[in-house]
């Protein structure tokens, strides 16, 4: 029985001596296996940039071999111990271009709903006219003018104006359905006097306009009657008051054709042409030009307001409610 029990001893004390040592190569193990994974952050980002999975990738087209803006500016201040010269970046010129005819701060859809500016209406308009007067007198006529009209209440109405050889014409003309609606002819031998300067108002007056205008006179104003002066639709006012057309600034056809100063310049000499060779008694064969304030004795003008404001009497595009 002892030597059996001194083989197990044997036995035992060699399994002992076999296990540590397989528990020593795991613990070696297990810590170079720790230590590679604790790394730190410097060491972590310096094997990735080392990696050659990871490229940098450049964003330059091929046979884009021109240095950027920004190269150069880093080339420059790269050499700045070498060159005392300070850098200097070089710009374009520019290409925009800046007009201030007819106007520069016009809104083109603005005009468009004018009628009268349509492509067509007032060569439309000025070509009726001219049949009418060839048709009816056979004058010659001097000059179409496009103005507006300032009724003795102070409500604007668009007006186109001819001046021919005897007679100043002043049409009320529909561009929307392009015809002719009222036509006045006025004889310039009867025309005496011609007022030009800004527009008066009563003290009181609540309906003020600014500007210069045009009054033309083949009657006296005191012989107008109470009821006619009271009268906003009267067709027996004894005078017109004119202005310049807002449409004026819209284009050069325009300028010229609403140019108060070019109406005036054809008028004077014809009414003066009239006069002399009119036979009949007149007012001592003279005409008065003036330039003095053109009054309008208007004094609430509430109806003047709202058909100004509203541009009612103009030919106006006004959306869906109609015209």
């Amino acid at each position: 029985m002892e030597p059996q029990n001194g083989t197990i001893k044997k036995a035992i004390c060699l399994f002992l001596a076999v296990k540590d040592e397989k528990m020593e190569l795991l613990a070696a193990s297990f810590s170079l296996s720790r230590g590679s994974l604790l790394l730190s952050p410097a060491e972590e980002m310096s094997m990735i940039g080392s990696s050659e999975a990871f490229q940098p990738v450049s964003l330059k087209q091929e046979g884009d071999d021109q240095p950027s803006e920004t190269d150069k500016l880093s080339m420059e201040d790269g050499d700045l111990g070498k060159d005392p010269v300070p850098s200097q970046i070089s710009r374009q010129p520019s290409v925009t271009e800046s007009t201030f005819y007819p106007n520069p701060y016009h809104r083109p859809y603005i005009s468009r709903k004018y009628f009268v500016t349509r492509p067509g209406a007032i060569e439309t308009a000025m070509e009726d006219l001219k049949c009418h007067v060839t048709k009816t007198s056979g004058e010659t006529i001097q000059g179409f003018w496009l103005l507006t009209e300032i009724d003795h209440w102070n409500n604007e109405k668009e007006r186109i104006l001819l001046v021919t050889d005897k007679t100043l014409l002043i049409c009320k003309y529909d561009f929307i359905m392009l015809s002719c609606v009222q036509l006045q002819h006025i004889p310039l031998s009867a025309v005496y006097r011609v007022c030009l300067g800004k527009f008066a108002f009563p003290r009181m007056s609540l309906d003020k306009r600014q500007g210069e205008g045009l009054r033309i006179y083949w009657g006296s104003p005191e012989q107008q009657s109470l009821l006619s002066r009271w009268n906003p639709w009267s067709t027996e006012v004894p005078y017109a008051t004119f202005t310049e057309h807002p449409m004026k600034y819209t284009s050069e056809k325009f300028l010229e054709t609403c140019k108060l100063s070019g109406f005036v310049s054809k008028l004077v000499p014809a009414i003066q042409n009239a006069h002399k060779n009119s036979t009949g008694s007149g007012r001592g064969k003279g005409l008065m030009v003036l330039t003095e304030p053109i009054l309008i004795e208007t004094y609430t003008g509430l109806m003047s307001f709202i058909g100004n404001r509203n541009k009612l009497g103009y030919s106006l595009a006004r959306g869906s409610i109609g015209f």
